[in-house]
């Protein structure tokens, strides 16, 4: 009697430890500045709340928000967790501090708490439409076979930074799909697609997607662009194609400035056609002037200090690309609270 006690005090114990070691190794996992991730909050909230475009907030869109937190931040711990266990390579050459080159964990540990996050990621994505699911499907499917196969195989210049932020974008159209296949009265457009069945699209809001979309594209490869000047060493030993191993450094800088500014070009329109307001170009213009200064600097920095600036000005880029997700957040929101002041004069 006393051993099957044991056992099962045992198999107890196993089980309450698989079910915290997914968030008692994040804590200790990769140092996150604690803005970031109140940053990924707003970002992931900011799309669905830019797409409903209504003062009547009910419960379906709560749900809707909630469900997309849980499946994006889900979606991004599995993203990064699989990046790390497929670049274990490069990162025990540029990054030796990480998780698995510095034996912190074991590639079956860090499989399984992968999996855990996946296996949320697609419950979530379910509970809010089946398109939202097959968004997050076909972006880790893509993703899974990028990082593992692609990206070490396809011989295409900058063929691993043109698809990266494919990931990213998917967070933009799984908003926007969250709120139209949710609440019918946002969308106008219907189109049925076998198996997956109907589709409810807002046509006024395409232009405002798309625009984001674009955005968010040329925003984050400006970002992994100067990563890749940091990782260039690792990523030309595996064979990676790069902008910096396919172009070089220079030219890399220069692209990555460039994308910089595009980005901030698409973000002033959004101003411009009336998606957002003044609460949101008012910050906006001054944090991207201030960002703009970095890469700047980087394109005249000198080679024997490149590798050090350039993981500085990666983590500026990345940064302006979150805060902006943060403007267009605090923009819905402010401008709810004063046209439930009747105060919507802006």
């Amino acid at each position: 009697m006393c051993n099957k006690k044991i056992e099962k005090k045992g198999k107890k114990k196993t089980i309450i430890s698989v079910i915290k070691s997914p968030f008692i190794f994040l804590v200790k996992w990769r140092p996150f500045p604690l803005y970031e991730m109140i940053s990924y909050f707003l970002m992931f909230a900011s799309v669905p709340l830019l797409a409903y475009e209504s003062l009547d907030y009910n419960f379906e869109l709560i749900k809707i928000l909630v469900f997309t937190e849980i499946t994006l931040y889900s979606a991004f711990f599995a993203a990064i967790i699989w990046n790390d266990i497929t670049d274990a390579e490069i990162d025990a050459v540029v990054h030796p501090q990480r998780p698995i080159p510095s034996g912190r964990i074991s590639k079956n540990n860090f499989f399984a708490i992968a999996l855990f996050f996946s296996a949320t990621t697609f419950i979530f994505a379910f509970l809010v439409n089946i398109y939202c699911l097959a968004i997050v499907g076909f972006t880790a499917l893509f993703v899974a076979i990028h990082n593992k196969y692609l990206k070490k195989m396809i011989k295409i210049p900058a063929y691993s930074e043109i698809f990266t932020p494919l990931q990213w974008i998917s967070v933009v159209l799984f908003g926007y799909f969250a709120v139209w296949s949710n609440i019918p009265n946002t969308a106008d457009i219907i189109i049925s697609i076998p198996i997956l069945g109907p589709i409810l699209i807002n046509s006024h809001q395409l232009i405002p997607m798309i625009l984001l979309v674009i955005f968010t594209y040329f925003a984050d490869n400006s970002h992994d662009l100067v990563e890749g000047i940091h990782d260039v060493k690792g990523d030309k030993k595996l064979g990676v194609r790069t902008y910096a191993t396919s172009f070089g450094e220079k030219t890399t800088k220069i692209i990555s400035f460039g994308m910089f500014i595009f980005s901030g070009i698409i973000a002033i329109i959004l101003f411009v056609i009336n998606v957002l307001s003044v609460f949101f170009i008012i910050p906006f213009i001054i944090f991207w002037l201030y960002t703009a200064y970095w890469p700047y600097k980087l394109m005249k920095i000198e080679n024997f200090r490149l590798n050090m600036f350039s993981s500085i000005v990666g983590r500026k880029l990345f940064d302006y690309y979150l805060m902006t997700f943060n403007f267009i957040f605090l923009d819905v929101v402010l401008r709810l609270i004063l046209n439930s002041l009747d105060l919507g004069f802006l």
